[in-house]
């Protein structure tokens, strides 16, 4: 067994029965290094020790025996970023050709080319029918 493989299956045996990366462990840890980079170009301690804690963090979530709960906090992060946040850029992007709006009765999401005038719109989810100007 050569060098590299003890120092590997020492690893194996301490990361046993614990959580390891996730994507928001990976994600903690390059904005803890986006903060780094910056607080050492604008000397600004604050940004770093703000990338610090932000590294102690992730290490924590990496190696914490408790898998329920760094899970839910997993899923919450992903539901954000693929969710709601994605949605927002999306609609940022199409800002100019889409007037964007919700529903009176469910609150659903809907969308309108622009410069159409005043239109009738059927919700697709309620199939509620009302009066909405793009």
């Amino acid at each position: 067994m050569s060098f590299f493989d003890k120092i590997r299956a020492a690893f194996a045996r301490l990361m046993e029965g614990r959580h390891g990366a996730d994507e928001l462990s990976m994600a903690l840890l390059i904005a803890g290094l986006v903060l780094s980079i910056l607080g050492s170009f604008t000397r600004f301690g604050l940004l770093s020790l703000l990338s610090l804690a932000l590294y102690v963090y992730a290490l924590f979530r990496m190696f914490s025996r408790n898998h329920e709960k760094r899970y839910a906090e997993n899923q919450k992060y992903v539901a954000f970023t693929h969710g709601s946040l994605r949605q927002f850029f999306v609609r940022l992007k199409n800002s100019r050709k889409y007037k964007y709006f919700k529903c009176p009765e469910c609150h659903a999401l809907l969308r309108l080319p622009r410069k159409v005038g005043e239109v009738t719109v059927t919700c697709g989810k309620c199939r509620h029918a009302f009066k909405q100007k793009a």
